[in-house]
Protein backbone atom coordinates (compact mmCIF):
# COMPACT_ATOMS: atom_id res chain seq x y z
CA UNK A 1 0.00 0.00 0.00
CA UNK A 2 1.45 3.69 -0.97
CA UNK A 3 0.73 6.16 1.03
CA UNK A 4 0.99 10.42 -0.04
CA UNK A 5 0.84 13.18 2.33
CA UNK A 6 -0.28 16.57 1.20
CA UNK A 7 0.51 19.76 3.65
CA UNK A 8 -1.69 21.56 2.10
CA UNK A 9 -4.61 19.54 1.79
CA UNK A 10 -4.12 18.93 5.70
CA UNK A 11 -4.33 22.71 6.14
CA UNK A 12 -7.14 23.29 4.45
CA UNK A 13 -8.73 19.90 6.50
CA UNK A 14 -7.86 22.00 10.28
CA UNK A 15 -9.23 25.54 8.63
CA UNK A 16 -12.13 23.92 7.61
CA UNK A 17 -13.46 22.61 10.61
CA UNK A 18 -14.57 25.44 12.69
CA UNK A 19 -15.67 28.91 11.68
CA UNK A 20 -13.06 31.92 11.28
CA UNK A 21 -12.52 34.22 14.57
CA UNK A 22 -14.32 36.60 12.72
CA UNK A 23 -17.70 34.84 12.18
CA UNK A 24 -17.45 33.79 15.62
CA UNK A 25 -17.72 37.34 16.81
CA UNK A 26 -20.15 38.77 14.40
CA UNK A 27 -23.70 39.66 15.13
CA UNK A 28 -25.32 37.23 13.25
CA UNK A 29 -23.14 34.08 14.61
CA UNK A 30 -24.15 34.50 18.16
CA UNK A 31 -27.75 35.33 17.07
CA UNK A 32 -28.28 31.87 15.11
CA UNK A 33 -26.07 30.09 17.92
CA UNK A 34 -28.51 30.31 20.91
CA UNK A 35 -32.27 30.16 21.52
CA UNK A 36 -31.84 31.51 25.15
CA UNK A 37 -29.71 34.71 23.28
CA UNK A 38 -32.80 35.61 21.10
CA UNK A 39 -35.25 35.07 23.44
CA UNK A 40 -33.11 37.17 25.65
CA UNK A 41 -32.27 40.15 23.27
CA UNK A 42 -35.79 40.17 22.31
CA UNK A 43 -37.46 40.61 26.05
CA UNK A 44 -34.43 43.38 26.46
CA UNK A 45 -35.25 44.82 22.94
CA UNK A 46 -38.81 45.23 24.09
CA UNK A 47 -38.27 46.77 27.45
CA UNK A 48 -36.21 49.07 26.03
CA UNK A 49 -39.08 50.15 23.04
CA UNK A 50 -41.38 50.21 25.55
CA UNK A 51 -39.84 52.26 28.28
CA UNK A 52 -38.25 55.11 25.16
CA UNK A 53 -41.55 55.30 24.22
CA UNK A 54 -43.11 55.66 27.32
CA UNK A 55 -40.63 58.57 28.56
CA UNK A 56 -40.78 59.84 25.22
CA UNK A 57 -44.69 60.48 25.67
CA UNK A 58 -44.47 61.32 29.60
CA UNK A 59 -41.59 63.71 29.36
CA UNK A 60 -42.97 67.12 28.38
CA UNK A 61 -45.61 65.78 31.23
CA UNK A 62 -42.94 65.00 33.21
CA UNK A 63 -41.36 68.45 32.77
CA UNK A 64 -44.15 70.12 32.96
CA UNK A 65 -44.75 68.68 36.49
CA UNK A 66 -41.82 69.86 38.00
CA UNK A 67 -41.88 73.13 36.69
CA UNK A 68 -45.43 73.24 38.24
CA UNK A 69 -44.06 71.80 41.46
CA UNK A 70 -41.16 74.48 41.59
CA UNK A 71 -42.84 77.70 41.13
CA UNK A 72 -45.96 76.48 43.66
CA UNK A 73 -42.99 76.01 46.32
CA UNK A 74 -41.75 79.48 45.31
CA UNK A 75 -45.19 81.26 45.79
CA UNK A 76 -45.41 80.17 48.99
CA UNK A 77 -42.02 80.53 50.30
CA UNK A 78 -42.53 84.31 48.80
CA UNK A 79 -45.83 84.81 50.54
CA UNK A 80 -44.36 83.49 53.84
CA UNK A 81 -40.94 85.42 53.99
CA UNK A 82 -42.99 88.58 52.51
CA UNK A 83 -45.36 88.21 56.06
CA UNK A 84 -42.27 87.66 58.08
CA UNK A 85 -40.75 91.28 56.47
CA UNK A 86 -43.69 93.14 57.36
CA UNK A 87 -43.65 92.85 60.92
CA UNK A 88 -39.72 92.80 60.92
CA UNK A 89 -37.97 95.50 61.33
CA UNK A 90 -37.59 97.51 57.94
CA UNK A 91 -33.04 97.59 58.80
CA UNK A 92 -32.94 93.61 58.75
CA UNK A 93 -34.90 93.18 54.92
CA UNK A 94 -31.58 93.15 53.46
CA UNK A 95 -30.20 90.64 55.50
CA UNK A 96 -33.26 88.29 55.60
CA UNK A 97 -33.53 88.48 52.01
CA UNK A 98 -29.84 87.29 52.47
CA UNK A 99 -30.36 84.11 54.74
CA UNK A 100 -33.38 83.07 52.72
CA UNK A 101 -31.46 82.69 49.83
CA UNK A 102 -30.41 78.57 48.55
CA UNK A 103 -28.60 77.26 45.36
CA UNK A 104 -31.32 77.93 43.49
CA UNK A 105 -33.06 81.05 44.63
CA UNK A 106 -32.40 84.88 45.42
CA UNK A 107 -34.32 87.63 47.86
CA UNK A 108 -33.93 91.03 47.25
CA UNK A 109 -36.05 94.24 48.21
CA UNK A 110 -36.25 96.41 45.62
CA UNK A 111 -37.37 100.61 45.96
CA UNK A 112 -38.95 100.87 42.90
CA UNK A 113 -42.71 99.34 41.85
CA UNK A 114 -43.38 97.12 38.68
CA UNK A 115 -39.81 97.09 36.57
CA UNK A 116 -38.85 96.82 33.12
CA UNK A 117 -39.17 92.39 32.44
CA UNK A 118 -35.83 92.79 30.60
CA UNK A 119 -34.76 95.36 33.55
CA UNK A 120 -35.84 92.80 36.24
CA UNK A 121 -34.25 89.79 34.92
CA UNK A 122 -30.58 91.18 34.31
CA UNK A 123 -30.49 92.07 38.27
CA UNK A 124 -31.68 88.07 38.44
CA UNK A 125 -29.06 87.53 36.95
CA UNK A 126 -26.51 89.85 38.46
CA UNK A 127 -27.87 88.23 41.63
CA UNK A 128 -27.24 84.64 40.61
CA UNK A 129 -23.56 85.52 39.54
CA UNK A 130 -22.79 85.59 42.98
CA UNK A 131 -22.06 82.30 44.17
CA UNK A 132 -24.06 81.16 47.76
CA UNK A 133 -21.12 80.57 49.50
CA UNK A 134 -20.03 84.07 48.96
CA UNK A 135 -23.17 85.20 49.82
CA UNK A 136 -23.36 83.43 52.90
CA UNK A 137 -20.45 83.38 54.04
CA UNK A 138 -19.34 81.33 57.16
CA UNK A 139 -23.17 79.91 57.00
CA UNK A 140 -22.87 78.58 53.91
CA UNK A 141 -20.06 75.76 55.02
CA UNK A 142 -22.14 72.69 54.69
CA UNK A 143 -24.79 74.23 51.84
CA UNK A 144 -24.52 72.19 49.08
CA UNK A 145 -23.59 74.17 45.40
CA UNK A 146 -24.65 73.92 41.39
CA UNK A 147 -21.33 73.79 39.86
CA UNK A 148 -18.23 71.76 41.79
CA UNK A 149 -16.13 74.64 40.75
CA UNK A 150 -18.03 78.00 41.17
CA UNK A 151 -21.31 77.37 43.35
CA UNK A 152 -23.08 78.80 40.59
CA UNK A 153 -26.34 77.53 39.06
CA UNK A 154 -25.19 77.69 35.63
CA UNK A 155 -22.13 77.92 33.99
CA UNK A 156 -20.33 80.66 34.73
CA UNK A 157 -19.39 81.60 31.24
CA UNK A 158 -22.67 82.53 30.57
CA UNK A 159 -25.01 85.43 30.02
CA UNK A 160 -27.52 87.43 30.79
CA UNK A 161 -29.20 86.01 27.43
CA UNK A 162 -29.79 82.82 29.18
CA UNK A 163 -32.80 84.39 31.67
CA UNK A 164 -33.90 86.74 29.07
CA UNK A 165 -34.91 83.86 26.34
CA UNK A 166 -38.57 83.67 26.74
CA UNK A 167 -39.20 85.92 29.65
CA UNK A 168 -42.50 87.19 29.94
CA UNK A 169 -45.55 87.92 32.90
CA UNK A 170 -47.45 84.79 34.01
CA UNK A 171 -49.54 84.31 36.35
CA UNK A 172 -49.28 81.71 39.61
CA UNK A 173 -49.67 78.35 39.02
CA UNK A 174 -52.71 76.58 39.69
CA UNK A 175 -51.72 74.99 42.79
CA UNK A 176 -50.67 77.99 44.74
CA UNK A 177 -53.76 80.15 44.69
CA UNK A 178 -54.09 80.44 48.14
CA UNK A 179 -50.09 80.76 49.18
CA UNK A 180 -50.03 83.39 46.19
CA UNK A 181 -49.01 87.22 47.86
CA UNK A 182 -51.72 89.39 47.22
CA UNK A 183 -50.96 92.29 44.72
CA UNK A 184 -48.18 90.16 43.64
CA UNK A 185 -46.77 90.30 39.94
CA UNK A 186 -45.15 86.80 38.60
CA UNK A 187 -43.38 86.23 35.43
CA UNK A 188 -41.03 83.24 33.52
CA UNK A 189 -37.76 83.35 31.96
CA UNK A 190 -35.22 81.14 30.55
CA UNK A 191 -37.87 78.65 28.67
CA UNK A 192 -39.87 78.38 31.98
CA UNK A 193 -36.66 77.29 33.69
CA UNK A 194 -36.78 80.24 36.01
CA UNK A 195 -39.76 82.32 37.96
CA UNK A 196 -40.14 85.18 39.27
CA UNK A 197 -42.14 87.00 41.86
CA UNK A 198 -42.67 90.45 43.15
CA UNK A 199 -44.22 91.09 46.02
CA UNK A 200 -45.23 95.42 47.23
CA UNK A 201 -44.86 95.38 50.65
CA UNK A 202 -46.46 97.79 52.69
CA UNK A 203 -43.90 100.73 52.86
CA UNK A 204 -43.88 101.15 49.08
CA UNK A 205 -40.78 98.55 48.97
CA UNK A 206 -41.12 95.34 46.62
CA UNK A 207 -39.72 91.69 48.10
CA UNK A 208 -38.16 90.17 44.76
CA UNK A 209 -37.82 86.84 44.43
CA UNK A 210 -36.15 84.75 41.64
CA UNK A 211 -35.89 80.79 40.76
CA UNK A 212 -33.43 79.37 38.45
CA UNK A 213 -33.03 75.43 37.78
CA UNK A 214 -31.80 74.12 34.67
CA UNK A 215 -34.17 71.06 34.01
CA UNK A 216 -32.25 69.36 31.65
CA UNK A 217 -33.73 68.71 28.19
CA UNK A 218 -33.30 65.16 27.43
CA UNK A 219 -33.50 62.00 29.57
CA UNK A 220 -30.23 60.69 29.31
CA UNK A 221 -28.87 63.31 31.44
CA UNK A 222 -31.06 62.38 34.82
CA UNK A 223 -30.82 59.35 36.59
CA UNK A 224 -33.43 57.39 34.04
CA UNK A 225 -30.46 56.06 32.21
CA UNK A 226 -28.96 54.41 35.78
CA UNK A 227 -32.93 52.90 36.30
CA UNK A 228 -32.78 51.62 32.94
CA UNK A 229 -29.62 49.89 33.12
CA UNK A 230 -30.64 48.24 36.50
CA UNK A 231 -33.68 47.13 35.18
CA UNK A 232 -32.58 45.60 32.18
CA UNK A 233 -29.63 43.64 34.22
CA UNK A 234 -32.74 42.57 36.16
CA UNK A 235 -34.75 41.08 33.30
CA UNK A 236 -31.64 39.79 31.91
CA UNK A 237 -30.77 37.67 35.12
CA UNK A 238 -34.30 36.60 34.65
CA UNK A 239 -34.24 36.11 31.21
CA UNK A 240 -31.08 34.17 31.28
CA UNK A 241 -32.41 31.98 33.92
CA UNK A 242 -35.89 30.98 31.82
CA UNK A 243 -34.05 30.62 28.86
CA UNK A 244 -31.92 28.21 29.80
CA UNK A 245 -34.58 26.36 31.24
CA UNK A 246 -36.25 26.42 28.31
CA UNK A 247 -33.38 25.71 26.15
CA UNK A 248 -31.70 22.34 28.36
CA UNK A 249 -34.35 20.15 26.89
CA UNK A 250 -34.21 21.32 23.28
CA UNK A 251 -30.55 20.55 23.95
CA UNK A 252 -31.33 17.09 25.29
CA UNK A 253 -34.02 16.32 22.39
CA UNK A 254 -30.82 17.59 19.81
CA UNK A 255 -28.44 15.50 20.87
CA UNK A 256 -30.66 12.46 21.32
CA UNK A 257 -32.22 12.68 18.17
CA UNK A 258 -28.63 13.07 16.25
CA UNK A 259 -27.90 10.09 18.45
CA UNK A 260 -30.64 8.67 17.10
CA UNK A 261 -30.22 8.98 13.72
CA UNK A 262 -26.65 7.68 13.82
CA UNK A 263 -28.26 3.87 15.22
CA UNK A 264 -26.83 4.77 18.72
CA UNK A 265 -29.11 3.24 21.91
CA UNK A 266 -30.74 6.24 23.36
CA UNK A 267 -32.30 6.59 26.91
CA UNK A 268 -35.99 7.69 27.07
CA UNK A 269 -35.83 11.70 27.56
CA UNK A 270 -36.99 12.62 31.01
CA UNK A 271 -40.79 13.25 30.34
CA UNK A 272 -41.18 16.78 33.07
CA UNK A 273 -41.56 20.24 32.79
CA UNK A 274 -44.21 22.34 30.96
CA UNK A 275 -46.60 20.59 29.14
CA UNK A 276 -45.10 21.69 25.37
CA UNK A 277 -41.73 20.24 26.89
CA UNK A 278 -43.70 17.45 27.65
CA UNK A 279 -44.99 16.71 25.43
CA UNK A 280 -42.46 16.79 22.88
CA UNK A 281 -40.33 14.13 25.10
CA UNK A 282 -43.11 11.94 24.96
CA UNK A 283 -43.96 12.29 21.27
CA UNK A 284 -39.76 11.61 20.82
CA UNK A 285 -40.01 8.90 23.23
CA UNK A 286 -42.88 7.13 21.39
CA UNK A 287 -40.77 7.34 18.08
CA UNK A 288 -37.82 5.73 19.60
CA UNK A 289 -40.05 2.59 20.67
CA UNK A 290 -41.82 2.37 17.69
CA UNK A 291 -38.81 2.42 15.02
CA UNK A 292 -36.97 0.08 17.38
CA UNK A 293 -39.66 -2.21 17.28
CA UNK A 294 -40.13 -2.37 13.69
CA UNK A 295 -36.51 -2.82 12.95
CA UNK A 296 -36.69 -5.97 15.31
CA UNK A 297 -39.39 -7.01 13.32
CA UNK A 298 -38.25 -6.76 9.85
CA UNK A 299 -34.73 -8.05 11.16
CA UNK A 300 -36.63 -11.21 12.66
CA UNK A 301 -39.13 -11.69 9.61
CA UNK A 302 -35.80 -11.39 7.41
CA UNK A 303 -33.61 -13.68 9.58
CA UNK A 304 -36.43 -16.52 9.68
CA UNK A 305 -36.97 -16.25 5.89
CA UNK A 306 -33.18 -16.61 5.35
CA UNK A 307 -32.71 -19.45 7.72
CA UNK A 308 -35.87 -21.37 6.18
CA UNK A 309 -34.17 -21.09 3.13
CA UNK A 310 -31.52 -23.08 4.11
CA UNK A 311 -33.58 -26.61 4.44
CA UNK A 312 -35.15 -26.16 0.50
CA UNK A 313 -31.27 -25.48 -0.42
CA UNK A 314 -29.95 -28.61 1.42
CA UNK A 315 -32.62 -30.72 -0.29
CA UNK A 316 -32.16 -29.34 -3.40
CA UNK A 317 -28.61 -30.29 -3.20
CA UNK A 318 -28.78 -33.61 -2.70
CA UNK A 319 -31.62 -34.12 -5.27
CA UNK A 320 -28.83 -32.69 -7.88
CA UNK A 321 -26.22 -35.64 -6.89
CA UNK A 322 -28.36 -37.81 -7.70
CA UNK A 323 -28.95 -36.16 -11.81
CA UNK A 324 -26.90 -38.54 -14.33
CA UNK A 325 -26.43 -35.94 -16.70
CA UNK A 326 -23.35 -34.37 -15.70
CA UNK A 327 -23.40 -31.01 -17.46
CA UNK A 328 -26.78 -30.41 -16.26
CA UNK A 329 -25.58 -31.28 -12.58
CA UNK A 330 -23.05 -28.99 -12.59
CA UNK A 331 -25.42 -26.27 -13.71
CA UNK A 332 -27.68 -26.99 -10.98
CA UNK A 333 -25.41 -27.21 -8.39
CA UNK A 334 -23.81 -23.75 -9.54
CA UNK A 335 -27.62 -22.27 -9.03
CA UNK A 336 -27.94 -23.91 -5.91
CA UNK A 337 -24.26 -22.85 -5.01
CA UNK A 338 -25.46 -19.45 -6.30
CA UNK A 339 -28.62 -19.02 -4.33
CA UNK A 340 -26.37 -20.43 -0.95
CA UNK A 341 -24.16 -17.10 -1.52
CA UNK A 342 -27.20 -14.96 -1.58
CA UNK A 343 -28.78 -16.60 1.74
CA UNK A 344 -25.44 -16.33 3.31
CA UNK A 345 -24.64 -12.64 2.62
CA UNK A 346 -28.51 -11.91 3.55
CA UNK A 347 -28.09 -13.36 7.24
CA UNK A 348 -24.80 -11.74 7.08
CA UNK A 349 -26.28 -8.38 6.50
CA UNK A 350 -29.00 -9.04 9.44
CA UNK A 351 -26.25 -9.97 12.21
CA UNK A 352 -24.76 -6.84 10.97
CA UNK A 353 -27.88 -4.56 11.62
CA UNK A 354 -28.72 -7.31 14.69
CA UNK A 355 -25.37 -6.52 15.85
CA UNK A 356 -25.58 -3.94 18.98
CA UNK A 357 -22.20 -2.70 18.84
CA UNK A 358 -20.49 0.29 21.10
CA UNK A 359 -20.12 3.30 19.88
CA UNK A 360 -17.05 4.98 20.52
CA UNK A 361 -14.63 7.58 19.53
CA UNK A 362 -11.86 7.10 16.96
CA UNK A 363 -9.24 8.25 15.12
CA UNK A 364 -11.07 8.13 11.72
CA UNK A 365 -8.20 8.42 9.80
CA UNK A 366 -6.46 5.82 11.51
CA UNK A 367 -8.96 3.40 11.25
CA UNK A 368 -9.40 3.90 7.57
CA UNK A 369 -6.01 4.01 6.90
CA UNK A 370 -5.25 0.26 8.72
CA UNK A 371 -8.22 -0.74 6.77
CA UNK A 372 -6.50 -0.35 3.43
CA UNK A 373 -3.21 -1.36 4.99
CA UNK A 374 -5.59 -5.03 5.89
CA UNK A 375 -6.95 -4.97 2.47
CA UNK A 376 -3.07 -4.42 0.87
CA UNK A 377 -1.67 -7.25 2.90
CA UNK A 378 -4.45 -9.35 1.30
CA UNK A 379 -2.88 -8.61 -2.03
CA UNK A 380 -5.31 -5.61 -3.24
CA UNK A 381 -3.50 -2.67 -5.07
CA UNK A 382 -4.47 0.13 -2.65
CA UNK A 383 -3.49 3.90 -1.81
CA UNK A 384 -3.82 5.99 1.05
CA UNK A 385 -3.36 9.78 1.67
CA UNK A 386 -2.26 10.34 5.03
CA UNK A 387 -4.07 12.71 6.62
CA UNK A 388 -4.45 14.80 10.39
CA UNK A 389 -5.74 12.77 12.99
CA UNK A 390 -9.22 13.50 13.42
CA UNK A 391 -11.44 11.72 16.53
CA UNK A 392 -14.72 11.14 15.44
CA UNK A 393 -17.55 8.94 17.60
CA UNK A 394 -18.89 5.69 15.33
CA UNK A 395 -18.91 1.98 15.36
CA UNK A 396 -15.79 1.50 14.15
CA UNK A 397 -16.32 -2.64 13.00
CA UNK A 398 -19.03 -1.55 10.74
CA UNK A 399 -17.49 1.77 9.24
CA UNK A 400 -14.50 -0.38 8.77
CA UNK A 401 -16.97 -2.88 6.67
CA UNK A 402 -18.32 -0.12 4.80
CA UNK A 403 -15.08 0.98 3.63
CA UNK A 404 -13.99 -2.81 2.86
CA UNK A 405 -17.10 -3.18 0.69
CA UNK A 406 -16.15 -0.07 -1.08
CA UNK A 407 -12.22 -0.72 -1.43
CA UNK A 408 -12.98 -4.59 -2.87
CA UNK A 409 -15.47 -3.22 -5.31
CA UNK A 410 -13.12 -1.03 -6.43
CA UNK A 411 -10.25 -2.83 -6.94
CA UNK A 412 -12.18 -6.29 -8.50
CA UNK A 413 -13.54 -3.74 -11.17
CA UNK A 414 -10.34 -1.24 -11.55
CA UNK A 415 -7.79 -3.61 -10.30
CA UNK A 416 -6.94 -0.32 -8.03
CA UNK A 417 -8.64 1.88 -5.07
CA UNK A 418 -6.90 5.25 -4.06
CA UNK A 419 -8.64 6.18 -0.51
CA UNK A 420 -8.42 9.61 0.95
CA UNK A 421 -10.10 11.73 3.67
CA UNK A 422 -11.58 14.69 2.95
CA UNK A 423 -12.96 16.85 6.33
CA UNK A 424 -14.91 20.19 5.96
CA UNK A 425 -17.10 22.12 8.21
CA UNK A 426 -19.98 20.13 8.99
CA UNK A 427 -19.20 16.47 6.86
CA UNK A 428 -15.98 13.72 6.86
CA UNK A 429 -15.74 12.15 3.54
CA UNK A 430 -13.82 9.04 2.69
CA UNK A 431 -13.34 8.88 -1.00
CA UNK A 432 -12.45 5.60 -2.78
CA UNK A 433 -11.26 6.68 -6.85
CA UNK A 434 -10.90 4.23 -8.95
CA UNK A 435 -10.08 4.03 -12.72
CA UNK A 436 -12.49 1.58 -13.96
CA UNK A 437 -15.23 1.76 -16.78
CA UNK A 438 -17.57 3.37 -14.49
CA UNK A 439 -21.44 3.26 -13.94
CA UNK A 440 -23.76 4.74 -16.79
CA UNK A 441 -25.32 7.75 -15.28
CA UNK A 442 -28.78 6.07 -15.35
CA UNK A 443 -27.55 3.16 -13.06
CA UNK A 444 -25.83 5.05 -10.32
CA UNK A 445 -28.71 4.72 -7.68
CA UNK A 446 -30.21 1.09 -8.64
CA UNK A 447 -26.67 -0.53 -7.84
CA UNK A 448 -27.40 -0.25 -4.02
CA UNK A 449 -30.29 -1.76 -4.46
CA UNK A 450 -29.75 -5.49 -2.75
CA UNK A 451 -28.40 -8.57 -5.20
CA UNK A 452 -28.67 -5.84 -7.74
CA UNK A 453 -25.27 -6.51 -10.53
CA UNK A 454 -24.42 -4.64 -13.64
CA UNK A 455 -22.42 -7.62 -14.59
CA UNK A 456 -24.59 -10.05 -16.24
CA UNK A 457 -23.08 -13.35 -16.57
CA UNK A 458 -23.58 -13.40 -12.41
CA UNK A 459 -20.31 -14.81 -12.24
CA UNK A 460 -18.95 -15.31 -8.72
CA UNK A 461 -15.35 -14.84 -10.23
CA UNK A 462 -16.44 -11.56 -12.12
CA UNK A 463 -18.67 -9.81 -9.23
CA UNK A 464 -20.29 -10.63 -5.95
CA UNK A 465 -23.64 -11.19 -4.91
CA UNK A 466 -24.19 -7.93 -5.17
CA UNK A 467 -25.17 -7.21 -1.36
CA UNK A 468 -21.81 -4.74 -1.03
CA UNK A 469 -22.94 -1.34 -1.91
CA UNK A 470 -26.17 -2.49 -0.17
CA UNK A 471 -23.97 -3.11 2.75
CA UNK A 472 -21.65 -0.23 2.74
CA UNK A 473 -24.96 2.40 2.52
CA UNK A 474 -26.83 0.18 5.15
CA UNK A 475 -23.93 1.19 7.69
CA UNK A 476 -23.33 4.92 6.41
CA UNK A 477 -26.85 5.33 6.95
CA UNK A 478 -26.44 4.17 10.33
CA UNK A 479 -24.03 6.30 11.23
CA UNK A 480 -26.59 9.60 10.10
CA UNK A 481 -24.84 9.78 6.79
CA UNK A 482 -24.88 7.99 3.09
CA UNK A 483 -22.92 6.63 0.34
CA UNK A 484 -22.77 8.48 -2.84
CA UNK A 485 -21.21 7.40 -6.29
CA UNK A 486 -19.98 10.31 -8.33
CA UNK A 487 -18.81 9.74 -12.24
CA UNK A 488 -15.32 10.75 -12.56
CA UNK A 489 -13.92 11.20 -16.42
CA UNK A 490 -12.16 8.39 -16.30
CA UNK A 491 -13.47 5.84 -13.75
CA UNK A 492 -15.88 6.11 -10.24
CA UNK A 493 -15.76 7.87 -7.01
CA UNK A 494 -17.35 6.13 -4.24
CA UNK A 495 -17.58 8.55 -0.87
CA UNK A 496 -18.98 7.56 2.35
CA UNK A 497 -20.28 10.87 3.78
CA UNK A 498 -20.43 11.18 7.55
CA UNK A 499 -21.82 13.89 9.97
CA UNK A 500 -19.41 15.78 12.05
Amino acid sequence: MTIAWSPVAGLKRVLGRRPTHAKRWSPSYWWHKSLAIQLLASMLLALFGSLAFGLYICWDEYKGAIQSAARTELHSRSAAVARLMEVADPNLRDELSRVNSTQYTRFWVGSVGTPDVDVWVDEAFARFRTPLRDLLGDEAEDTPVGSPATGLAFEPDATSDLFRHGARWDGPSAGSANDAPLRARYLDFADRDGAGVIVPLSDGQTLNVAFYKHIVPSIWATPLPLTLALTAALVALVGVFTARRIARPLRQLTTAAESLGRGEAVEPLCECGPDDIRRTAEAFNRMQERLHRFVEDRTRMLAAISHDLRTPLTTLRLRAELVEDQNLQGRMLSSIDEMQAMTDATLALIRQETTAEATRTVDLCALVESTCEDLADLGYDVTFEACERFPYRCRPDGLRRSVRNLVENAVRYAGHAAVRVVITRSTVEIVIDDDGPGIPADKLDDVFAPFFRLEESRSRETGGTGLGLSIARAIARQHGGDVHLRRRPRGLSAAVSLPV
